[in-house]
């Protein structure tokens, strides 16, 4: 029986883009046929087998779609390197057409998006096929503070493609496709290590952008402050192809307006260096929290191998840099107020047929469907029912101004200045919530496996709009290290 995950003697898994675009190109294959496999690996892995259960739903125009790119390439037209590719993007990014943008929630399973998120035009307009959806924890993690990472009452649970390990962040879902060779690529989106958690975790590349790099139009909230949508991939390159898509100025996105990359193409390939870490000046934060190091995410001799790795490539390693304000002291409200006021837009412009326009009556929804919709309750979005006046809120306005003079002044600026770095590693992705309140890019990048099989990975982080020094490190490091290795399922 002919093998249907291989095209003329053409491997699909942990193919490039850039591979599969010169397979397109030199006519081993087409966008029809790249998509045929891909469902076939769905079928066959995540709905099958492993039960991997990353998708939630598959994209129905999708063959159409790719049989229309087909024949623009037949007529020499290529849109660039996304041309033909299939994509999937995370269950809360609205996308104008059969498929539902739920977050994962029970109550918005019907919901069907009347138009595309910013990203997702930016997306079709480079040629890129989406695929589908990914599941995630439900409302990016907003319902309740005993929710199992990865699960949503619609989707059900994602599982670890390389074991019965921790799944990370709400972008699960993607992670999981991605690693598991799902698509070419996914879109996730963060708050605080919803990208970069998942993407240590499943030993893929996860590039969590300056917010403002990508227009958050069109994405479900959680926080005006910190939310941001980013590339998620299995090589630095592929994410830096689907980075350099993503950017543009929406002029419905006030945080775009302020970068001035985005009034023009940007190819994030061109960072693409081989010798990115000569010469280049990365601090390493070596303070890891008891509860990382207790969960399995942090292995000491993985982590002391990154850091030689970097010294092997030419890079000079400052060590022990100290960041005051990493341990805060950080409170929550801004984000609890953030997610009350920023829901409660989302709901109440819902379509009158829908069942919920508000945030109390999700509550209450999920309340009289509990048997489905709450099998870890929903305390979380109880709590943020209860606050008043989100954006008045005194607490508000003073935790915006603290969070970013603590983040970047006394934080990851105060580093990188008195050190004069390019760059700081983090182990893992401990990081996150340092960059998330300020703002910050962050990229996460495979650095090995544990003796159980479990992969570690580490952060590169930097000041805003630091993406094209990020991915020149992280690129050499990956090429030079070479980590990243498939699942093996029975």
């Amino acid at each position: 029986m002919k093998d249907p995950f291989k095209i003329k003697n053409f491997d699909l898994e942990e193919t490039s883009i850039l591979d599969l675009q010169d397979a397109m190109a030199h006519g081993k294959t087409t966008s029809r046929e790249l998509v045929f496999c891909y469902l076939s690996r769905i079928a066959k892995y995540d709905q099958d087998g492993p039960h991997i259960n990353a998708i939630m739903e598959i994209n129905p125009d999708a063959i159409f779609i790719a049989e229309a790119l087909d024949l623009e390439r037949q007529r020499k037209c290529s849109r660039g390197p996304l041309h033909g590719i299939p994509i999937l993007v995370k269950d809360n990014i609205e996308t104008g057409d059969k498929m539902q943008t739920s977050a994962g929630a029970l109550a918005l399973a019907q919901h069907v998006s009347k138009e595309d998120a910013f990203l997702i035009r930016r997306l079709r307009e480079a040629g890129a096929v989406i695929l589908g959806k990914t599941n995630m924890t439900e409302w990016a993690n907003g319902v309740s503070s005993t929710m199992w990472a990865g699960y949503s009452s619609k989707g059900g649970q994602v599982t670890h493609p390389y074991g019965e390990f921790f799944t990370g962040g709400s972008s699960t879902g993607s992670a999981a496709a991605v690693a598991t060779n799902l698509a070419a690529a996914a879109i996730g989106t963060e708050t605080s290590a919803s990208i970069l958690s998942p993407a240590v975790q499943m030993s893929i590349v996860g590039i969590k952008p300056t917010v403002g790099l990508i227009s958050r139009s069109g994405i479900i909230p959680f926080s005006y402050s910190q939310d941001t949508a980013g590339p998620m991939a299995r090589t630095v390159s592929d994410a830096a192809i689907l980075l350099s898509a993503l950017v543009g100025r929406d002029e419905q996105d006030p945080a775009t307006w302020r970068n001035e990359s985005c009034h023009t193409k940007q190819d994030y390939t061109a960072c693409l260096d081989r010798e990115g870490l000569y010469g280049a000046r990365i601090g390493v934060f070596c303070e890891v929290p008891d509860h990382v190091r207790e969960s399995g995410e942090y292995d000491e001799a993985l982590f002391n191998q990154a850091i030689s790795d970097l010294i092997k490539a030419g890079a000079e390693v400052v060590e022990q840099i100290d960041i005051p304000s990493f341990h805060g002291p950080w409170k929550w409200n801004k984000m609890n107020l953030e997610f009350k006021h920023g829901i409660e837009n989302y709901l109440h412009h819902l379509p009158a047929h829908m069942p919920i326009h508000s945030l109390s009556e999700l509550i209450e929804w999920n309340k009289e469907h509990a048997e489905k919709a709450l099998k870890y309750g929903q305390d979380c979005l109880e709590f943020r029912e209860r606050l008043a006046d989100p954006l008045k809120n005194k607490d508000y306005i003073l935790e915006s101004i603290m969070d970013l003079h603590l983040a970047q002044n006394e934080g990851i600026d105060y580093a990188i200045q008195r050190n004069q770095l390019d760059a700081i590693m983090f182990p893992a992705y401990i990081g996150a919530d340092l960059c998330a309140k300020a703002g910050y890019p962050s990229i996460a990048i495979p650095a090995g496996y544990r003796e159980n099989g479990r992969p570690f990975g580490i952060t590169f982080a930097g000041t805003a709009f630091s993406e094209p020094t990020l991915i020149r490190i992280a690129y050499s490091f990956e090429q030079r290290t070479k980590h990243r290795k498939k699942p093996v399922f029975n």
